[in-house]
């Protein structure tokens, strides 16, 4: 589905990613893993047309998406979670799932997706007419995911999820994402290695804009350069 080959991103004259290479197929959670400044948001920032690649390749659906606008990337199948939700406060709880649902080919399907989205996030459902930004974290982040599957995405891009939420939330959080690998694949950004490798089937450890290492995330999970690399011991 998504292929990533050799990529290269910078900011000006400082290199951020250097000759990242990954796959995640259908129906498939795999979680990008490594400390704050790794370059995992500049990875799915590029991945979801935001920033632009000075060499490499994405591919999705064996389309070259390298170069696609990011208002464009939803119509290959892309959704995106960011960091920090990024909601629109002054609008209702209805209205931002209904932003999720522009784009073109997502318009048919809005009513059942809505009504799984809601089924996913009862909350949504209760608070359908309250202002977004009197929600709590929490639930402005099922909000935000909600939103980016009223898109009716192949692969949905999560940006740090647990990020600033309470252990108890996170755990709703995750449960969600780890039933959505039935519908959609999932990439899974995270610095809580042991929540993101625990529902993946797959992971990726970033470290310094390199991939250092890549395997399943069981033994991921057991490996100690995965522990050096990700929490300093």
């Amino acid at each position: 589905m998504l292929e990533v080959t050799d990529l290269d991103v910078s900011y000006g004259e400082a290199r951020a990613l250097w000759g990242v290479s990954l796959d995640i197929h259908a129906n498939e959670i795999v979680s990008i893993v490594g400390v704050n400044g790794a370059g995992k948001s500049t990875l799915v920032n590029t991945i979801a047309g935001l920033l632009r690649p000075a060499a490499g390749r994405i591919r999705m659906d064996g389309k070259d998406i390298s170069r696609v606008p990011s208002h464009l990337i939803c119509e290959h199948g892309v959704a995106v979670v960011p960091e920090g939700r990024r909601i629109l406060p002054h609008m209702t709880v209805q209205d931002n799932l209904d932003l999720g649902a522009y784009r073109h080919g997502a318009r048919a399907s809005r009513t059942k997706r809505l009504a799984w989205i809601h089924s996913l996030f009862p909350i949504l459902h209760d608070r359908r007419h309250q202002a977004a930004g009197t929600l709590s974290g929490g639930e402005q982040q099922m909000l935000a995911i909600g939103r980016a599957l009223m898109s009716d995405p192949k692969l949905l891009l999560l940006d740090e999820p647990s990020l600033g939420l309470a252990p108890v939330i996170v755990d709703t959080i995750f449960d969600v994402v780890t039933q959505l690998r039935e519908s959609v694949s999932v990439c899974l950004v995270e610095q809580d290695i042991n929540r993101a490798l625990g529902i993946s089937t797959r992971g990726y450890v970033l470290q310094e804009g390199r991939i250092v290492l890549a395997d399943s995330s069981q033994k991921l999970l057991a490996n100690d350069d995965v522990r050096r690399a990700c929490l300093g011991v």
